[in-house]
C-alpha cells in the first residue's frame, strides 16, 4: 500500500477545512507547476491558536499534510506552530511516498505564511529568517 492509513484517513476525512472570516493570519502557498496551493487561516487570541482553517488545491497528500498541519497547531501557542517542521507532519501521517514529501513542506511553509502575517497585520517584530523559504523540491522547482 503506498498511502497510510491516517493519510487516507485525512484525506477523505479532512479536519479544519474551510475559511475563516476575519482571520488574524492568512498564509498561501504553492506551485502551480506542481498543482498544490496551500491556504490557511488562523484566529489567535492572547497568543494561542484558537481556531484554524485550510484550503488547499492538490492532490490527496496535500490535503492530508494540511489537514494534520492544522490539527497539530489548533490550541497551541503562535510561538509553538512555528516550530511545526514538516517532518512532523510526516510522522504523524505514518509517512508518505518520498515523491510526496514535498506535501509536508507546503504545509510547514502555509502555517509559517499565516504566523508571519498575523506578525505584519500586528507590527509584532521576529526574525526574518525564521520565516525562509525552505521548499526546495525537485518535483516544484522552487
Amino acid at each position: 500500500m503506498l498511502y497510510s492509513e491516517k493519510v487516507m484517513d485525512h484525506f477523505r476525512n479532512p479536519r479544519n477545512v474551510g475559511k475563516l472570516d476575519n482571520a488574524d493570519g492568512v498564509g498561501e502557498v504553492g506551485n502551480a507547476k506542481c498543482g498544490d496551493i496551500m491556504k490557511i487561516f488562523l484566529k489567535i487570541e492572547e497568543g494561542i491558536i484558537t481556531d484554524v482553517k485550510f484550503n488547499t488545491f492538490g492532490c490527496g497528500s496535500a490535503i492530508a499534510a494540511s489537514s494534520m498541519a492544522t490539527e497539530m497547531i489548533k490550541g497551541r501557542s503562535v510561538e509553538d506552530a512555528l516550530t511545526l517542521s514538516n517532518r512532523a507532519v510526516v510522522e504523524a501521517l505514518d509517512g508518505l511516498p518520498p515523491h510526496k514529501i514535498h506535501c509536508s513542506v507546503l504545509a510547514e511553509e502555509a502555517v509559517r505564511a499565516a504566523v508571519k502575517d498575523y506578525y505584519d497585520k500586528n507590527g509584532i517584530a521576529y526574525n526574518p529568517k525564521l520565516f525562509k523559504n525552505a521548499h526546495e523540491c525537485e518535483h516544484c522547482h522552487l
